[in-house]
């Protein structure tokens, strides 16, 4: 089975920095496709940004695009660049994986991580 290890998260100061990564391990995925999701307090889990393995296509939601980096080594971990960080980043972020293209839509993804939280302070 797959599965995918998240860490990185933490605290920070509004306009700081954080990496977070996602390990994979297990039996090689299906569809070349990995994602970031997020879930605030109170809030819908939401697409945050996505990656074609393969392909080298990446795709953002309009909230992070412009300070968020989604990208990976030639191994088994993907990465979420997060610069410019803001109160409303705040938030459990979790790693996803599965589908044969890029979709936001977090039904389309078979494996999750556990999730890491972000938190960003004014």
């Amino acid at each position: 089975q797959v599965q995918l290890v998240e860490s990185g998260g933490g605290l920070v100061q509004a306009g700081g920095s954080l990496r977070l990564s996602c390990r994979a391990s297990g039996r090689t995925f299906g569809s070349y496709v990995m994602g970031w999701f997020r879930q605030a307090p109170g809030k819908e889990r939401e697409f945050a940004a996505g990656l074609n393995w393969s392909g080298g296509y990446t795709r953002y939601a309009d909230s992070v695009k412009g300070r968020f980096t989604i990208s990976r080594d030639n191994a088994n971990t993907v990465y979420l660049q997060m610069n410019s960080l803001k109160p409303e980043d705040t938030a459990v972020y979790y790693c996803a994986g599965g589908p044969r293209y890029l979709t936001t839509r977090q039904t389309e993804y078979d494996y999750w991580g556990q999730g890491t939280q972000v938190t960003v302070s004014s």
